[in-house]
């Protein structure tokens, strides 16, 4: 396999999670006696240009479908981040009635609709029909199509181009990254801005996230990366921040290379000398990642085990692709966990893909006071913890099992919860 960027042969696997089915493939009942398509989860490493990559198994159209169920708003962390977001960038670059902001993978409106409350003209760009449709029951527009230059072309033709584009939480979702970023380029206007944000590669090899390499993920990236991608399709990084989502991310910013109408911030150089300094321009940094994830499985492994011999009753909160890239990993079936509870009505009555555990509504947790409640997106932590503090009425306990296997205090419930003792 070669580079996707860049078409460097590919020689070094960063990561080998085995097999399992796409993350978001969730099952009806009807679905249980059918066949299941498992696919190989390989994560490969260029070392031309870094960029951290799967390996070429599964089609986009295969993982998100018209009824894709992941939708941002049923998360308050996720909607007090977005609000934030339109907040900055508005003020930052003076957006207001005469702008035009573009969001890619706008999901079920969850940013767009602080833009539309600020009575600046928006569009969302978003391919799956669950998410679009409850972003037009907003009010707001949407193109249902998947983004890349064709479509950027199309729209730029229209008279419909950017002053701000965003693109949070997609860069890595897409097969072709450079058709993918030369689109925004394009509808991009001359003195436009765009915006990504992604997880941080970095933080992903040092606190050991290794749940967060899924399918869908197609690529896994670093600023270096992004640098490249950006200089090779019409864009130039002006400036970078951290911010807190999925273990802490980049948000980059990105203007037209032809214009180069913002200076660059010092925080551009200083970011890469931070990844240089951490190993990211080094192949023995990401070859010995994978060494680290057994103790994890392990881990987790025996403390469904203890559970089970105790005659306690271990559930699960959060069906995401995270949570399922964990338990098909470790190997983990209903017999250890009885279910898995989601607020989204999208995902109730359904099955995790690969281990067919049960989702659930959260009354079940009610019912049955389970003596702890693992939490899969470790994220959303202290909002888990809030919503479901009742669990305390009956003793019972809040875990995560990474980036170690812990049980979590509620002292600080509110703030950013503290790691209790841990277990093992």
């Amino acid at each position: 396999m070669n580079c996707r960027h860049c078409h460097h042969e590919l020689t070094h696997t960063f990561v080998d999670l085995g097999s399992c089915p796409p993350s978001n493939a969730y099952l009806d009942e009807k679905s249980l006696y059918g066949p299941e398509t498992w696919y190989p989860l390989k994560v490969l490493l260029c070392d031309k240009c870094w960029l951290v990559q799967t390996q070429d198994i599964v089609h986009a159209d295969a993982m998100f479908s018209a009824d894709y169920a992941y939708l941002s708003s049923y998360s308050s962390t996720m909607l007090r981040h977005a609000e934030d977001y339109v907040s900055h960038v508005s003020a930052r670059f003076g957006l207001g009635p005469t702008s035009r902001v573009i969001e890619v993978a706008s999901n079920d409106g969850y940013l767009l609709q602080y833009v539309q409350q600020r009575g600046i003209p928006c569009l969302g760009i978003e391919p799956t029909h669950v998410a679009a449709n409850i972003s037009r029951g907003k009010g707001i527009e949407v193109i249902e199509e998947f983004f890349g230059a064709s479509l950027a072309n199309e729209l730029s033709a229209r008279g419909l181009q950017a002053d701000l584009m965003a693109g949070n939480n997609v860069l890595a979702h897409v097969p072709d990254i450079n058709d993918f970023v030369k689109g925004f380029a394009i509808l991009l206007k001359p003195n436009g801005v765009v915006t990504f944000e992604f997880p941080h590669l970095m933080n992903l090899i040092r606190n050991k996230l290794f749940d967060m390499i899924y399918h869908e993920h197609f690529s896994y990236l670093s600023l270096h990366a992004v640098q490249s991608v950006f200089r090779s399709n019409g864009l130039e990084v002006f400036d970078v921040e951290e911010v807190s989502t999925h273990g802490g991310s980049l948000r980059v910013y990105g203007q037209r290379s032809d214009v180069m109408h913002h200076p660059i911030t010092t925080n551009v150089a200083s970011f890469l000398s931070r990844e240089k300094d951490a190993g990211m321009l080094d192949t023995a940094v990401y070859l010995g990642f994978h060494k680290e994830l057994q103790k994890i499985k392990d881990d987790l492994l025996m403390f469904l085990i203890e559970q089970k011999r105790s005659g306690k009753n271990v559930v699960a909160y959060g069906a995401a692709a995270k949570g399922n890239t964990l338990l098909n990993f470790a190997g983990v079936r209903r017999d250890y966990l009885a279910y898995v509870v989601d607020r989204n009505p999208e995902k109730a009555g359904k099955f995790m893909p690969g281990n067919h555990i049960p989702i659930v509504d959260e009354e079940n947790i009610r019912n049955s006071r389970p003596e702890y409640v693992l939490i899969l997106p470790w994220n959303l932590k202290s909002e888990i913890m809030q919503q479901l503090d009742y669990i305390r009425d009956w003793g019972g306990k809040f875990m995560v099992a990474i980036p170690r296997l812990e049980s979590l205090s509620f002292r600080e419930l509110g703030q950013r919860t503290e790691q209790d003792a841990a277990i093992f």
